[in-house]
């Protein structure tokens, strides 16, 4: 049988989009059942209502996603971090997940996440170039 040519195409195209991703659910929902993504979005406001930090991303297969956290730099080191960590793992656990997952970069914040329990998975070195991107999670008890 010959070869089929391929024509490729760099750019957004979201009919192409939406059919990838229906056909890896249908995929997915083969091998693990239905398991719908929700996201998930968290901010902390000052008096004057202003955000200072905040924090979001989604849950789905079981666990909760932490996509971006970030605070304002005056906000760090006075304890809004870990409350808005502490708010997540409730989230995730009302949602009924098993643990959240996350990654930072050297230079943000991996002490923080492993001093409030967070397991490193893993490392991708020069990511960026001179940097590491870590892989953690934390699993809840059960």
């Amino acid at each position: 049988m010959k070869d089929q040519p391929y024509r490729y195409n760099l750019g957004a195209d979201s009919e192409a989009r939406d059919l990838v991703l229906q056909g890896l659910e249908r995929f997915n929902i083969q091998h693990v059942g239905a398991m719908a993504y929700e996201d998930f979005q968290l901010y902390a406001r000052n008096a004057q209502d202003e955000v200072v930090g905040g924090m979001f991303g989604h849950s789905g297969m079981g666990w909760l996603y932490i996509d971006y956290l970030w605070l304002r730099d005056e906000q760090r080191s006075k304890g809004l971090g870990r409350q808005l960590l502490k708010l997540a793992e409730e989230q995730a656990q009302a949602r009924g997940c098993t643990g959240v997952f996350l990654y930072t970069y050297s230079f943000q914040a991996p002490g923080f996440y492993q001093k409030h329990g967070y397991q490193l998975m893993g490392v991708l070195e020069d990511c960026p170039p001179g940097y590491q991107r870590y892989y953690l999670k934390k699993v809840f008890e059960q």
